[in-house]
């Protein structure tokens, strides 16, 4: 089938084979969103809320983040040891739980506590668990 590419992928070319196909739209395609998902304010539920605050580690997410909003590399936990990984699940499921804001600044992300939508949402239920770490 000589002179015939039909939906063959590679055409000739003078220095060889080359692709038919547009890297530059296919890496654009490829590019991560820097947003991530976050329920409205509607949409909290009281047992994500509740579950998301019954971790020791995540309590402790949500009380440095009580004074205002921190950079997520500076969130620092008493466990020196835990893993980046395990930080990031931590962080996961208190933001799918509607208690954080998880928000890209620069190279970095910012923390933040949906302190007024759970205050109207749950009316002092985020003080009483915080009351009552200790």
């Amino acid at each position: 089938m000589a002179g015939s590419y039909g939906s063959n992928m590679f055409e000739p070319s003078m220095t060889g084979l080359s692709p038919r196909f547009n890297y530059i739209r296919t890496m654009q395609q490829a590019t991560p969103s820097t947003d991530l998902p976050h329920p409205d304010a509607d949409e909290i539920q009281l047992g994500a809320v509740l579950f998301a605050l019954s971790d020791p580690a995540r309590l402790e997410i949500v009380a440095q983040l009580r004074d205002g909003p921190i950079e997520m590399a500076r969130c620092h936990l008493n466990d020196p040891d835990v893993p980046k990984s395990t930080k990031s699940h931590l962080m996961k499921v208190l933001r799918e739980a509607g208690v954080i804001r998880n928000v890209a600044q620069g190279r970095g992300r910012i923390l933040s506590l949906r302190r007024e939508e759970l205050e109207q949402r749950f009316p002092g239920l985020l003080d009483a668990v915080l009351n009552a770490r200790g």
